[in-house]
């Protein structure tokens, strides 16, 4: 364990929510919750204001509602917290060049690698600076924690939440950590605290006292171990900077199972296309194509078929997706279904054939646009039996963008029974009024998100022209803990 607290962890307070509260004027201090909106959903994040009312992750959606009845009920959208994230990994960029991400709002920064902390003093003036720095950027608040390792620095953070810095001091961790619950340790689950629980062990310091023996006796030896060492403090996992992702992968849950085969393999085909546009975004390509089924009985199958040679061709995926869709019995209802592509690599297949591909195109296929070749995206018409609700909530989206040729940018609140109720608002406006329109109105249209900032504050030489300070004192809104 290092002797100065120079790891940082970073955690964006409920950061979803906090996205679309920035976003949206008129739900800001109000219950947000954003998630699956079907029966079958689940809370992604509330707001805190929400969380008054008991809603959390991963709740049931129905749950929830039954909670807050109340909150605004929103659909992800990706696209601006994957905007802002970026944003934000930037920033902590500037910090070191050891950044490891874990979400897109929860991060882990050596500063003593980055050259800007050496010690409790700096490191807190550093947090402290970087705080101020997302909100000027993003809009949103983040609550840092720091300490001499990873498991503290997550602790601290989570205690300074929300919108707070905590930095433990060395030397502390025994008495900071002894009151805690088992699960605050990274590695202990549901289960595993519930094996403790039955051993008599519910508090860190409950696993201190027992010893390193009974802890292997329980747990085997390298959990054991692990546990033991961490209940004292002792974390010596580094930071590290490439963690690179073994799979790109979506899924579905739906309201009601599907019966219909062609239904299914319409959303198999939907979910790879899906599937290539992420795994294009993240500029990777893979080489094994992966189906996932949960059937009406919650038994879940996975099917596999491994390709020639990586790709990010959406024909290939998808082909490959409805192969695998045969071999897997669905008469009795499918709840879920996903797909995925592992073996990633940072080339396709047809990157190192391109050449010899060309030939042989022109050679057997001398005009394939008679050939009826689609490379774009299919033809997308929407199940029959699909109702017209379910079409406009499929095409209008609880919380996402809109713009209208006549009253500008807004975001749907609902739609229902050929309609669409739109809030006309922009992140730097007032509470903007509410309108409704039919589901088909020529003047509506989808719409990008708008940046939560407009003109937001140049950071680009950030940190080298603030100063750090080495005077120990700490800055407003920080905390130092011993």
């Amino acid at each position: 364990m290092r002797a100065a607290p120079t790891i940082l962890h970073l955690d964006m307070d409920a950061f979803y929510a906090s996205a679309e509260q920035a976003a949206k004027p008129s739900l800001r201090g109000k219950p947000v919750v954003v998630g699956g909106l079907g029966p079958r959903g689940v809370v992604a994040t509330a707001s805190y204001e929400a969380r008054r009312f008991g809603v959390h992750s991963a709740m049931p959606m129905a749950q929830a509602r039954r909670l807050a009845p109340n909150a605004a009920y929103l659909v992800p959208r990706f696209t601006l917290y994957r905007t802002v994230s970026d944003q934000v990994m930037e920033l902590l960029g500037r910090l070191s060049p050891l950044v490891e991400p874990l979400s897109l709002d929860e991060a882990f920064v050596d500063l003593e690698a980055g050259g800007t902390a050496d010690d409790a003093a700096s490191a807190l003036e550093i947090g402290v600076q970087l705080r101020g720095a997302i909100e000027a950027v993003t809009g949103l608040s983040g609550s840092v924690g720091l300490a001499g390792s990873k498991m503290l620095a997550k602790i601290a953070s989570e205690e300074a939440k929300p919108d707070g810095i905590l930095l433990i001091e060395p030397g502390t961790e025994r008495e900071l950590l002894a009151p805690m619950t088992v699960r605050t340790l990274p590695g202990v689950g549901p289960a595993t605290a519930d094996h403790l629980r039955r051993a008599g062990m519910t508090t860190v310091n409950d696993l201190a006292e027992a010893g390193e023996a009974e802890l292997v006796r329980l747990l085997g030896k390298a959990h054991g171990s692990s546990l033991h060492r961490m209940a004292f403090g002792y974390d010596d996992r580094p930071v590290v900077a490439e963690r690179d992702a073994k799979s790109v992968s979506v899924e579905d849950t739906f309201d009601t199972d599907l019966h219909d085969r062609v239904r299914v393999r319409t959303e198999v085909e939907r979910l790879a296309d899906r599937c290539v546009r992420r795994l294009r975004g993240a500029g990777r390509s893979g080489r094994t194509v992966v189906l996932k089924v949960r059937r009406y009985d919650f038994s879940t199958l996975t099917r596999s078929e491994t390709l020639r040679g990586p790709t990010d061709d959406p024909t290939v995926v998808r082909e490959a997706a409805a192969r695998l869709l045969e071999s897997v019995d669905t008469t009795g209802g499918v709840r879920l279904l996903g797909v995925g592509v592992t073996g990633l690599a940072d080339f396709t297949q047809e990157d190192l054939f391109a050449q010899a591909a060309d030939e042989r195109t022109a050679a057997e296929l001398p005009d394939t646009a008679e050939a009826g070749v689609d490379e774009g995206e299919p033809a997308g018409e929407e199940p029959a039996q699909e109702s017209a609700e379910q079409l406009a909530a499929r095409r209008w989206p609880a919380g996402h963008d809109v713009h209208h040729d006549t009253h500008g940018h807004g975001w749907v609140q609902g739609s229902g029974v050929g309609r669409v109720t739109v809030r006309f608002e922009e992140p730097e406006s007032a509470p903007g009024r509410v309108r409704t329109f039919r589901i088909d109105d020529p003047e509506l249209q989808p719409a990008d998100p708008l940046p939560l900032v407009r003109n937001p504050v140049d950071y680009s030489s950030w940190p080298a022209s603030l100063p750090k300070s080495r005077s120990g004192a700490l800055s407003p809104g920080a905390e130092s803990r011993p």
